[in-house]
């Protein structure tokens, strides 16, 4: 099994929201490598909204056809600031996901709901 780079392990960390209502708890990435250069990142996370109770599980899987990032991707030492954008830029698709997957189509069908 390959080490993650620094981008695999800075995208694999839970976090909470900016206005605290939703966490959502990382328990695995994966990322794949596609021959045009382009990548799916596909998460098994656990989302939990402030003042409802427990949590659901869910799969996400989210396209980045950003071939401006793959350095970011593939580097052992990225450039820090732009690590830090992309962490922020697919955690923004996240929360996107999050909020219209009751609303959009294509949001739907990103995610898989677990038992």
């Amino acid at each position: 099994m390959q080490s993650q780079t620094p981008a695999e392990r800075a995208l694999s960390r839970s976090y909470t929201t900016g206005d605290g209502q939703v966490a959502f708890t990382v328990s695995g990435l994966s990322v794949d490598h596609h021959a045009d250069r382009s990548l799916t990142l596909t998460y098994s996370l656990s989302v939990a909204r402030r003042g409802h109770r427990g949590e659901e599980r869910w799969v996400v899987t989210l396209p980045w056809e950003d071939k401006s990032f793959v350095d970011v991707f593939t580097s052992p030492a990225p450039d820090p600031d732009r690590l830090g954008q992309l962490v922020h830029l697919v955690r923004s698709l996240l929360e996107e996901w999050w909020d219209t997957k009751e609303h959009n189509r294509r949001s739907a069908k990103m995610g898989r709901r677990l038992p």
